[in-house]
């Protein structure tokens, strides 16, 4: 992490080159993820294993059996136990999780399981906070849980729109938990943000798309599967728009 910083930059990486360009823009941490399309899921043990490797800053693991709903069967939640495991064995430095019933409530016990076999790692509530009943009450379940930090636009699509709930989390969390915006968090927003909430950490993007260097194209063919993309872009981070916005969010820093 920068010493000198009052801002902890995480940015949310997708695959491998992701991860590199997010270090090479000053960033403190990395939350690796798979499967943007449906918000980020559990990537794989190889992409782990290069990330971690080849990294010096921390590397967080996205603990999302799939898409959807936060709502998990015992079968997901057993999966979700395997892959903490396995991001524990390749070094990992935190990891992403949450569990929600039907009723919108937080799955206290089988959330505080998870963190709990997690340790000595460090442990993330993800959005599926924002989909909650009652944000300041799923705040003390998450403390007493025992989660090191809460993401969360404060129940908004982006952050900016939900400064207010999360300005409220913040001041309610009184030191015990941490509290990073994340969602449409970038240049334009983010001195907004950290101004009016008070946050010392962020959670951005900073997403660039590359072309392919793919010479032979099928032109029949725009994508595989899914809508979203293209064979040919490639996603990754903009370094500049990390150091951009590490710049804008310290200049308005407290």
């Amino acid at each position: 992490m920068n010493q000198k910083s009052t801002i902890v930059i995480e940015v949310v990486v997708y695959n491998i080159i992701s991860a590199f360009k997010a270090q090479e823009g000053g960033a403190d941490r990395v939350e690796l993820c798979d499967n943007p399309a449906d918000g980020g899921t559990t990537p794989s043990y190889g992409t782990l294993a290069q990330v971690r490797q080849n990294l010096s800053i921390d590397v967080f693991a996205m603990i999302r059996p799939r898409g959807g709903d936060f709502f998990y069967s015992n079968y997901e939640y057993h999966a979700m136990r395997h892959d903490i495991e396995m991001c524990k064995r390749l070094g990992a430095d935190g990891v992403v999780l949450g569990i929600l019933h039907p009723d919108g409530t937080l799955d206290r016990e089988r959330c505080k399981r998870l963190v709990d076999y997690a340790r000595p790692l460090k442990v993330t509530c993800h959005r599926a906070f924002d989909m909650t009943h009652d944000p300041f009450e799923t705040l003390e379940a998450c403390i007493d849980v025992g989660f090191d930090r809460i993401l969360t636009a404060g129940q908004q699509p982006k952050a900016v729109d939900g400064v207010g709930c999360i300005a409220e989390l913040v001041s309610r969390a009184r030191g015990r938990i941490i509290i990073i915006p994340g969602s449409g968090v970038n240049e334009s927003t983010v001195g907004e943000i950290v101004s009016k909430t008070g946050v010392r950490e962020i959670h951005v993007s900073a997403t660039r798309f590359s072309e392919s260097v793919m010479a032979h194209r099928n032109n029949a063919i725009s994508t595989l599967g899914s809508t979203e993309g293209s064979e040919y872009k490639i996603r990754s981070v903009d370094p500049d728009r990390v150091r951009k916005i590490r710049l804008s969010a310290e200049m308005k820093s407290a």
